[in-house]
This record gives C-alpha cells, structure tokens and sequence, in this order.
C-alpha cells in the first residue's frame, strides 16, 4: 500500500502562485509514477500533469502548459506541483495519484492510489 498526503492548498487571487505538496509513504518506489489531477463541482476528475517512474518525462494538460510545473524530490518521496499565473477556472479539489508503472497516463483509472485531495480556490 501507498498512501499519499496533499497539502499546500488554499485561497488565491487570479494571477498568483500556490505550490502543492504530495507526501508518499508506505511502500514507496522510484519507479512509480506520479500525476496531479483536478475536479471542480460538477465536472470529471481531470489530468493536469503527471511525471513517470524512472527516468521523470513529464506531461500536462493544455490547459496548464506554461503555468504549472511537476516536480519531484526522490529523497523525500515528495512531488511538488508549481502553479502559477493562476486563473478562477483552475478552481478545484487537486488530486495526487500514483500508479506502479513507469508510463505516465491522463485518465483517472489507470492510477492505483490517490490521496484525499486539497481544494485550490482562485478568487477573480
């Protein structure tokens, strides 16, 4: 089992900066990969970016290309996600995934454990 802890979230006007947090423990591995995803009332759990096992290519959503960055620390068995130039449509609860393969995917059911979530509120 893996679990994975969020933090990080919060309330923020349109054009700043919030960076997340996702804590793993339990039977951590470096070949997991790691993908943010995001759901606003109303609307499907998104992919918004995710880093692969190994070697760490990275993918994101169009719509956060430019603005958010993925990052991951090996060490602390934390990945990080940068965003910023905020906007009220990144309004969601944010999602850490995990998944035991090192390809990473954007649909919500290929990732094996999720953590609890933290909601981002961007205020215009």
């Amino acid at each position: 089992q893996v679990q994975l802890v969020e933090s990080g979230g919060g309330l923020v006007q349109a054009g700043g900066s919030l960076r997340l947090s996702c804590a793993a423990s339990g039977r951590t591995n470096s070949r997991y990969t790691m993908g943010w995803f995001r759901q606003a009332p109303g609307k499907d759990r998104e992919f918004v970016a995710g880093i692969s096992g190994g070697v760490g290519n990275i993918y994101y959503a169009d719509s956060v290309k430019g603005r958010f960055t993925i990052s991951k620390d090996t060490a602390k068995n934390t990945v990080y996600l940068q965003m910023n130039s905020l906007k009220p449509e990144d309004t969601a609860v944010y999602y850490c995934a995990a998944r035991t393969t090192l390809l990473v995917v954007t649909t919500a059911p290929g990732y094996d454990y999720w953590g609890q979530g933290t909601q981002v509120t961007v205020s215009s």
